[in-house]
């Protein structure tokens, strides 16, 4: 299957991508909205909260907006590289749990959507969020390089 006919059909079958869906795809995050699929040879996240999505959509703009500078970049045009954004997504993510204590026994984000209220309820709002905290871990968190014999 070629790349362009696999984007079509792969927006055809997932209406509403995951925001996080590379995070999710490391196995160190995970939603209690998130639906996992494969097509072809790929797996993919669909989200099944349109609220879920939009909070979402927000905290990952001011993730990406935050850690510009961390991540010696001048400004983000489109999509993040591929590591960058896993860093800015799975840092950030686990760096926000690790400042709430929440999911710091396993090391992992269990469900992003709680993760989110919870913080919500705590801070009064994305914007008003320990950015620089996060985006410290967002800097320091390591991408995993996948097995070998392991496709990803």
């Amino acid at each position: 299957m070629e790349e362009n006919e696999y984007r079509d059909i792969y927006h055809q079958v997932n209406e509403r991508r995951c925001v996080f869906e590379k995070s999710i795809l490391t196995r160190q995050t995970n939603c209690q909205h998130a639906h996992r699929f494969n097509l072809a040879d790929r797996e993919g996240v669909a989200c099944h909260n349109d609220d879920g999505h939009q909070r979402c959509k927000t905290l990952l703009e001011q993730l990406r907006k935050k850690a510009i500078f961390a991540l010696k970049l001048t400004r983000i045009d489109g999509p993040l590289p591929h590591i960058k954004e896993i860093k800015v997504q799975t840092g950030g993510l686990l760096g926000l749990a690790a400042i709430l204590g929440v999911d710091e026994s396993t090391g992992r984000v269990e469900n992003i959507h709680a993760l989110i209220q919870t913080a919500i309820n705590l801070y009064g709002g994305m914007v008003e969020l320990p950015y620089d905290e996060i985006t410290r871990r967002i800097v320091n968190y390591e991408v995993r390089q996948p097995r070998r014999g392991h496709k990803h």
